[in-house]
């Protein structure tokens, strides 16, 4: 809400900005837009690419991901979190919901560094949920809420533009803007969560020896390439909630001209 205040806001106070800093306001933004565009398959290809680098690489000590995976929730007195293969590549992730740790194919069973790095990551979310971490339980709380933000934001910005010169448009925009606040908001919430549960991985692999030395870093440049496109994803959707502020300024602007 208090994203959504802020637009308001914004949008109310816009008779004392000229429109042509609202066009010179939405260039730099389409500008922000196409470099973190780039930045975002730069990301994307850093971790398929760092990925298979280190899927090449098989860990000293033997053990396969899914094992380094169930061994790790032992140590954490955890035992009620299953381990399981899903299908696809790099579609790993820890279903809080079913206490399930979801493993990919390139994964589970698979004795690479890229690979335990990865099943360590998601055991760093089962550790986090059942320590209750608060970042991890504020984004399990607003996750309903950002699901129907997600799919309904974009279509009304739409609607918005299509019927931009109608009194209603205003409404249906700033209707927008609240609903994409709380994606922004998940977006900004997932960072911590993500980066912590990176260090918690590195720190149980390091702890309990799974791996050492130079596998550590590579698992560490694994998670860190992961950890980017989570940063391109924040950054883009601060744009995109930035550019409906703008329309909704100058849509709003308009009224009083």
């Amino acid at each position: 809400m208090i994203m959504y205040n802020t637009c308001v806001l914004l949008a109310r106070t816009t008779q004392t900005v000229p429109h042509i800093s609202l066009s010179f306001f939405d260039m730099l933004l389409s500008i922000a837009f196409v470099i973190v565009a780039v930045f975002s398959i730069s990301a994307q290809f850093s971790v398929n690419s760092t990925f298979k680098k280190y899927s090449g690489y098989v860990s000293r000590r033997g053990y396969t991901a899914d094992e380094v995976a169930r061994q790790l929730l032992i140590n954490a007195g955890i035992y009620d979190v299953r381990v399981e293969p899903i299908r696809g590549n790099l579609t790993d992730h820890y279903d809080p919901g079913s206490k399930t740790l979801r493993l990919s194919q390139s994964v589970y069973g698979s004795r690479s560094i890229a690979a335990i790095g990865v099943a360590a990551h998601e055991t760093g979310h089962a550790i986090q949920h059942n320590e209750g971490y608060s970042p991890l339980s504020l984004r399990n709380t607003i996750f309903p809420v950002v699901n129907i933000g997600s799919k309904l934001a974009m279509p009304l910005v739409f609607v918005g533009c299509l019927f931009y010169y109608f009194n209603f448009s205003l409404i249906v925009l700033e209707v927008a803007a609240m609903l994409f606040s709380f994606v922004v908001i998940f977006h900004l919430i997932t960072l911590p969560v993500e980066f912590n549960a990176s260090s918690r991985a590195i720190a149980l692999l390091d702890r309990y020896s799974f791996l050492d030395g130079d596998e550590l870093n590579g698992a560490k440049k694994v998670l860190k390439a992961a950890a980017m496109t989570y940063v391109a994803a924040t950054a883009s959707s601060i744009i995109q909630l930035l550019r409906i502020i703008v329309m909704i300024m100058g849509k709003s602007g308009r009224r009083r001209d």
